[in-house]
């Protein structure tokens, strides 16, 4: 990935801020604060500009502030009308190439913040019918951010994106589910046998499996909904430290309004400002959520590839599609790429959680500095989770197909059945079948019968998957 580069050549416009002057590229819509962030964080080189929904987000938080402060009587129409233009386009998804600065960076945000404020005011004096760096007549702090700090409209603004970002994640989480529901019952009559400790229990089917699969995920897409309703709880209005200094009576609870209106999502406004403006634990919740996803996810990759192993020495109970030659070595290898991708992610997801964890841990007094590498990493949870869900649902579960046969053989030869045999047979004869079976290597299917000890029909009856998956009464 490559550093994004500031156009050197070509007509420039002297733009001026605390450090000084500074010569700005005229095709730029953004300005010398945004050019100081360009130059001086090189890091993660995955800029804004790659995140879409968080200059949308932008874009709904500066609409909002302008209206209120409109509302309030303290910004006139033509500027209102301009801002708002410019701020509509952002949500449109235009302009997206004019937020250049990396996601990583110092200054809790400021850098981003100033990117909104410089790109919103300049489109503004454009609309407004005036050039850009003209900011007598639209400026970035006076106007755009007017009533706000970076403290409460960059956060309010992450929130939204990551609430962007969580709709995407839950339809592919959906697909998936659905995927594993239908293999639930493409494979309900296949009978296997379920394992404990890698080691023979007792028979299930394997639409079982995937049923639980689906059930688990369903779990927590519960949890993740749960925890994504807190992003919608910001603190517009908190300005610099909670205290709302600089903005007008009445401004947070406009804003909050403004902007639960225009996204169309139940917006809240924090109920302590002080204590939300230094608080991560929305996001850190989240990142939680997305974890124990993983977690879950991590698991059943691990399952896929065990049911698939071999396939002639393994279990291969099922049969993964196969994706591309698995050796440069051995011919005819084909190796489950598929799982073992998401099993990475998963890895990914958990060792970011930590990161999120350290980040909201080290927020100091009034302020926690440390969002930018916080959201960074949630946004990479987040959508490196999404495409898991969507590369293991097309290119894996979909495809997957049963060794039917094959699962009934080993629950026939497996000392596992004699425990659905029990209640029949006695626990004495059981344990002599399970005996002689393990040390001759013959059936237990095959003994039961030769030891006249149940019919064919009455051990066919038993072995029906319908009687073998849930409590049942059988009767002869």
């Amino acid at each position: 990935m490559k550093k994004y580069q500031v156009k050197a050549e070509g007509a420039t416009r002297l733009e001026h801020d605390l450090l000084g002057d500074k010569e700005v590229p005229s095709v730029a819509m953004y300005g010398v604060q945004t050019l100081r962030c360009i130059e001086n964080f090189d890091i993660s080189r995955q800029l804004l500009s790659e995140f879409p929904q968080f200059i949308k987000a932008f874009g709904m938080v500066k609409m909002s502030a302008v209206l209120a402060n409109h509302r309030l009587g303290l910004i006139d129409n033509q500027i209102k009308d301009a801002i708002v233009a410019a701020c509509q386009e952002l949500i449109d998804g235009k302009h997206t190439e004019q937020f250049p600065v990396d996601m990583i960076q110092g200054g809790a945000g400021t850098s981003m913040n100033m990117n909104a404020n410089e790109v919103i005011a300049n489109r503004a004096l454009e609309i407004m019918g005036k050039e850009r760096g003209e900011y007598s007549h639209c400026h970035p702090n006076d106007h755009v951010n007017m009533a706000q700090s970076t403290n409460d409209a960059y956060p309010t603004a992450m929130h939204l994106g990551l609430y962007m970002i969580h709709q995407e994640v839950i339809k592919s989480l959906e697909k998936l589910i659905d995927s594993f529901t239908n293999k639930e019952s493409e494979f309900a009559k296949v009978l296997k046998m379920g394992r404990t400790q890698l080691q023979d229990a007792v028979p299930m089917t394997l639409g079982q499996s995937f049923g639980a699969y689906a059930s688990s995920m369903k779990h927590e897409l519960k949890h993740l909904e749960s925890a994504a309703k807190e992003l919608l709880i910001i603190n517009m209005g908190a300005t610099a430290i909670g205290t709302g200094i600089t903005a007008e009576p009445g401004y947070a609870e406009a804003c909050t309004q403004f902007l639960k209106e225009i996204s169309g999502w139940k917006v809240k406004l924090a109920d302590n400002l002080i204590e939300a403006t230094h608080d991560t634990s929305s996001m850190v919740s989240y990142s939680s959520a997305l974890k124990m996803i993983a977690i879950r996810l991590s698991k059943i990759c691990n399952d896929l590839r065990l049911m698939s192993s071999g396939p002639r020495t393994g279990i291969a109970e099922i049969n993964l599609p196969p994706k591309q030659p698995g050796s440069s070595i051995m011919p005819g290898k084909v190796n489950p790429v598929i799982p073992e991708v998401v099993n990475q992610v998963c890895f990914r997801v958990i060792g970011n959680d930590l990161t999120i964890t350290m980040a909201s841990e080290a927020a100091q007094l009034e302020l926690n500095v440390m969002e930018p590498v916080l959201v960074h990493s949630l946004v990479e949870s987040a959508l490196w989770l999404k495409r898991a869900f969507d590369t293991l649902r097309t290119e894996c579960i979909d495809g997957i197909t049963a060794n039917a046969e094959h699962c009934r053989y080993l629950v026939e030869h497996s000392i596992g059945i004699v425990t659905a045999l029990k209640p029949f047979i006695g626990y004495a004869n059981s344990t002599e079948v399970a005996k002689e079976a393990l040390e001759k290597g013959c059936s237990v299917y095959q003994l039961v019968l030769d030891k006249q000890l149940l019919t064919k029909e009455q051990l066919d009856k038993i072995f029906d998957p319908v009687n073998m998956i849930r409590p049942v009464k059988i009767s002869f």
